[in-house]
């Protein structure tokens, strides 16, 4: 390669190697694959099997990626014609906070609502953990739900394929699996949300 070669050459290698930018991180690209599903509907199925949550078992479930802003995503989650759930996930100034947003079907807001956690590391990719907050924990004991105070909530995406709602503590496993191979009709409006 001749001198006069490589000088035409090397400014077109430099402004490729500075478009590239640094990589995402794995909660970067976890919350990008989270807005991917903006708009869609999925339906759900227990994939736990705690006595606890006989209730769950067999019913119609659905999560709708209903409200996505840059920084807020609101996901309702819909077991038969309950619809009192709705997952709020905000980006902060140090990561991701999860809150249950529950309500009674008049709209109002259920005595135990906005609980959750907020992530307390970098995660993956594919999973977020959200640990209890304190805000949650105090509500917990003012309703007699001491137990709650140890709650981990995860997200778990793998695109195309599942996103799985769990939630564990010391002998607690709940979760839900939702097959993102194909959409669903999105359902209606959670309670106390207004439009469609």
């Amino acid at each position: 390669m001749t001198n006069r070669t490589l000088a035409a050459i090397l400014p077109l290698i430099l402004i490729g190697c500075a478009s590239v930018g640094p990589a995402a991180s794995p909660q970067e690209t976890w919350w990008a694959n989270l807005r991917g599903l903006c708009g869609k509907a999925y339906a759900g199925a227990l994939a736990s099997n705690d006595p606890k949550d006989a209730s769950f078992a067999g019913q119609s479930m659905a999560m709708h990626v209903r409200k996505c802003e840059d920084t807020r995503i609101e996901i309702p989650f819909h077991v038969g014609e309950d619809r009192s759930r709705t997952w709020v996930l905000t980006r902060t100034a140090t990561g991701i906070e999860l809150k249950h947003d529950h309500r009674h079907e008049d709209g109002s807001e259920d005595e135990i609502t906005q609980y959750g956690g907020h992530t307390d590391s970098s995660g993956t990719a594919t999973a977020q953990l959200f640990p209890v907050d304190e805000y949650s924990k105090k509500l917990f004991v003012e309703h007699d739900r001491a137990p709650s105070t140890t709650n981990v909530w995860s997200m778990e995406i793998v695109p195309g394929e599942r996103f799985s709602y769990i939630l564990r503590r010391a002998g607690r496993h709940f979760q839900v699996d939702f097959d993102l191979t194909r959409t669903i009709e999105p359902p209606p409006a959670p309670w106390g949300h207004s439009g469609s």
